[in-house]
């Protein structure tokens, strides 16, 4: 896996929790708390990555949506 914090578009969720609401929006950083309380539990959790709100943002921009 590679440093998300290298890239402004992307987060992993195990790097996200509540206080990335603004970065990734509600859903994302409620997702992003799951897999280390599920790793605790022995459940495997794929590498799962989120795109930030900044993301969007351009994508909108760049496609004059």
């Amino acid at each position: 896996m590679t440093d998300s914090n290298d890239n402004p578009y992307v987060r992993w969720f195990a790097d996200l929790g509540s206080d990335d609401v603004s970065l990734v929006g509600g859903k994302n950083a409620s997702l992003g708390e799951m897999p280390s309380a599920l790793r605790e539990e022995g459940v495997r959790i794929p590498d799962v990555f989120a795109t930030t709100a900044e993301a969007y943002r351009r994508y909108v921009e760049e496609n004059e949506i």
